[in-house]
């Protein structure tokens, strides 16, 4: 909560602000002294920020020092009479700063959704000393009309790109400007909008029986307005309850191909009906809850039981239920009690395609206390959900990472699902949280309890639980009669050998596929490549297209015709001959998703195909359209990224198809073998969630690979008992924390030099601290920037982590204020992913 500090208010106040800018300092501006009893720490305030930008900025603490170095600006407006951020908030924005090195701004600016934060337009006037009469300029024709419009009103760049027909204005009005024609300055606006919606309602006379009946005498002759009153009278029974008239009827209720917006226009000049706007949700479950009964089973019961003994001792605790266990209906059972309690409750899931299905189910059970936040919300939706957790409205909140800077004041339980998913660590911009280490602290601040739960729990939380640290809980069957399904290999290289696959597809899983096509079970082909073709070459001199901006190969995506960089977003046409010998020989090689579909339609022309991935799920609603075909069963085949490996439940998949196992473990990075034992467990566990047994099918070249042992035995615990093993021997997370930094610039001499120079002299601070690097990552440019890598291993147990990060930060400031190094970048990543 804000503090209670009252001031006079002939006081001279100063506050200091926290700016959306990543610079690690607090501003002071000056408190208009009309302002003195209004503003209190946490509210929002517009500031003047250098010259010409106006930015909004958070309200940190309020005093009686001038700053010494420079004369404060006062602040120009206070845009809350309530805080904005509670003070859980703050010491949890400070956390987030100092843990991930960046700075509070750039948390700040992170956290409050874009509709909180003011936006200011460039408009240009006329200049109040112009007389058109006396000026000694000449104008252009351009500028006379520009001139001429400007006598009317102000406008803005884009109104008059449209009326000079200019795109580029610059030098326009450059030239109005010296000849003091014009002026330019910016117009402060608020972003948020609350939703509104158009009404009608009768007025006060015709709610009284007595006068609707001699008004429809009036109207009988027009049977399109008699029409229109009894659609009204049938949504508001007035005679039944004359005070329902009050709310009135949504005008888009009464609008159709009879009762058009004419005649209600007309019977609003006859003042028969008013119109009205009021302020709606923007969300579509404001209805009263609806619950919906369920039971646990007995090994749910018994699981939720323990679960609630092991909390009341521990803050922590990992649930490890394996694929379909039913962890959400213990879940909506510690929900519920959470909220009986009169605690507000955070659940984070790791993907938006996630929410999707859950939000569903949840909104059955919890209604309108329930808000649901992610980044393919509006900005407007945001908003409201933000308020909505500050001013109690929603007690529970559905949401992805970003969800952990909502300004909860009263949480109780956090629940943080498929807890070992990477999603949840933030890469770009800073800061680059990991919002599941981050919802921990949050437990910590409110003293509330938190659960990760996951089928496939990560190396780091399991260790947890082998010192005691978090508490654990293990589900290991499925719920009701269903249970795991059965592990097959397909071995690529055998059928390569006896020459019966097909492409990239082995006969065994084709033969699967049609079986199930023929029962009208569902299949799931997971294949984490999306495009068409990840290599095209010329047969003839070996050419490959590359990004012109990135060290990466373009992929070719069909339905585009294009060859598309995934890392910057360059894009070039195929071209039609091979631009470096002039053959028409260009093959495309390797397989995405979208080559996946296309090769499935010729393989099985009677099944409906559907794709999910990056590239048809960009509108807001695809992930629904997606899961809905499917679960309606218009879907018979899904192909997709590891989208379809998280948390989805489909009643009649009984085959899981694994495209390309071999490319997900020989990635080169030590979490490698992890990453795939979860996705190959996951993506596994959509296969036979009912009665009948379900099937998978990996593809590989290596089916005696030691990795797939733990999976075709389901052995999650001993893969995490043998992955500590290693990770303990090599001096890796958990026994060592990383921290990455990476150097960039333009010009591939000049990092090498910054990364080298610096690091040496970390090397001379920072004896005993395990250093590799600098070193070329895998994919060394991107966006025409140079990259190097320096990984820091930094002991657990020494306490070490705050003091190297002070020394890391004051050695690059000064490296970055030599002349040579002045435009070189550095990343700082704590806890890499």
């Amino acid at each position: 909560m804000a503090l209670s500090i009252e001031f006079n208010p002939s006081e001279t106040l100063f506050a200091e602000l926290v700016l959306p800018v990543p610079v690690d300092k607090l501003y002071t501006y000056r408190v208009p002294a009309a302002l003195n009893t209004h503003i209190k720490k946490g509210q929002r305030a517009i500031v003047q920020f250098g010259n010409k930008k106006i930015l909004t900025g958070i309200i940190f603490s309020i005093h009686n020092y001038p700053p010494k170095d420079y004369e404060a600006k006062y602040i120009l407006e206070l845009l809350d009479d309530h805080e904005a951020i509670f003070e859980h908030q703050f010491r949890l924005y400070q956390w987030i700063a100092s843990y991930y090195m960046c700075s509070l701004g750039e948390v700040v600016n992170a956290a409050l959704p874009s509709g909180l934060k003011l936006s200011s337009e460039s408009r240009v006037q006329l200049h109040p000393a112009f007389d058109e009469d006396t000026t000694p300029f000449d104008f252009s024709e351009t500028e006379r009309m520009l001139l001429q419009r400007l006598k009317q009103e102000s406008l803005n760049y884009s109104e008059i790109v449209k009326i000079t027909g200019t795109k580029s204005i610059l030098n326009l009005l450059k030239s109005l400007t010296s000849k003091e024609a014009v002026i330019v300055y910016e117009q402060v606006r608020e972003k948020y909008k609350p939703k509104t919606e158009k009404r009608i309602r009768l007025r006060a006379p015709y709610t009284e029986k007595k006068s609707l009946e001699h008004l429809f005498e009036t109207i009988s002759r027009k049977p399109r307005h008699e029409a229109l009153l009894l659609k009204y009278l049938q949504h508001v029974p007035v005679f039944t309850d004359s005070a329902l008239n009050e709310k009135g009827v949504a005008k888009a209720v009464l609008v159709d191909e009879e009762t058009t917006d004419s005649i209600i226009q007309t019977l609003l000049k006859k003042n028969i009906i008013e119109e009205f706007a009021v302020t709606v949700p923007r969300f579509g479950f404001e209805s009263p809850v609806h619950e919906s009964p369920f039971f646990l089973s007995g090994p749910q019961e018994e699981a939720r039981n323990t679960i609630l003994k092991q909390i009341e001792e521990k803050q922590a605790l990992l649930f490890h239920g394996v694929t379909g266990s039913g962890k959400t209906e213990i879940y909506i059972d510690l929900i519920r009690r959470a909220l009986e309690g009169g605690n507000q409750v955070l659940y984070l899931l790791p993907e938006i395609a996630l929410t999707t299905q859950i939000v569903l189910r949840l909104k059955k059970i919890f209604g309108n206390s329930m808000g649901v936040y992610h980044s393919r919300f509006s900005d407007n939706e945001r908003v409201e959900v933000w308020n909505g957790v500050r001013t109690g409205k929603f007690k529970f909140v559905v949401g992805v990472r970003s969800s952990v800077f909502l300004p909860f004041d009263n949480l109780g339980l956090i629940i943080v699902d498929e807890e070992h998913d990477p999603s949840y660590k933030q890469q770009d911009p800073a800061p680059r949280y990991q919002a599941r280490d981050v919802a921990l602290v949050m437990a910590q601040l409110h003293q509330a309890k938190i659960i990760l739960g996951s089928a496939t729990p990560s190396v780091e939380s399991y260790y947890q639980t082998t010192i005691n640290k978090f508490g654990y809980v293990k589900l290991s069957e499925r719920f009701g009669s269903a249970v795991l399904p059965e592990i097959d290999f397909a071995d690529l290289t055998l059928e390569r050998k006896n020459k019966t696959n097909k492409g990239e597809f082995t006969q065994y899983l084709l033969s699967r596929m049609g079986e199930a096509i023929q029962k009208k079970e569902q299949i799931i082909l997971f294949q984490n490549r999306r495009g068409y073709s990840p290599l095209v070459q010329c047969q003839d001199c070996g050419w490959a297209p590359r990004c012109i901006n990135c060290d990466v190969g373009l992929t070719y995506h069909q339905y585009r015709h294009a060859l598309v960089c995934h890392y910057c977003g360059y894009r070039e046409e195929l071209p039609r001959a091979c631009p470096q010998c002039s053959s028409k020989r260009i093959i495309t090689l390797g397989y995405g998703t979208e080559r996946l579909e296309e090769e499935l339609n010729l393989y099985f022309p009677e099944a409906h195909i559907q794709r999910m991935d990056l590239d048809t799920t960009r509108s807001k609603s695809s992930y629904e359209e997606i899961i809905s075909g499917f679960e309606t069963g218009e879907t018979d085949i899904l192909v997709g990224t590891q989208m379809v490996t998280k948390g989805l439940d489909f009643d009649r998949v009984s085959l899981v198809g694994i495209f390309n196992a071999d490319r997900l473990m020989h990635f080169p990075d030590f979490r490698s073998h992890e990453r795939a034992f979860q996705l190959i467990t996951q993506v596994s566990g959509r296969a036979g969630r009912r009665e009948k047994k379900g099937r998978v099918v990996i593809q590989t070249a290596n089916p005696r690979h030691p990795l797939f042992k733990y999976i075709s035995q389901h052995d999650v615990v001993g893969f995490l008992q043998d992955q500590l093993s290693d990770r303990k021997k090599y001096f890796y997370p958990p026994f060592a924390r990383l921290l990455e930094v990476t150097f960039k610039h333009t010009d591939k001499k000049v990092v090498h030099q910054a990364a080298e120079k610096i690091t040496e002299s970390w090397r001379t601070k920072l004896k005993g601290i395990a250093m590799l690097g600098p070193s070329e990552p895998v994919i060394s440019k991107i966006r025409n920037e140079f990259l190097l890598h320096v990984l820091l291993k930094i002991p657990r147990d020494q306490g070490q982590l705050a003091e190297i990060k002070i020394i890391l930060t004051e050695w690059t400031d000064s490296l970055l204020h030599q002349k040579e190094f002045r435009n070189v970048k550095v990343v700082f990543d704590v806890d890499p992913v």
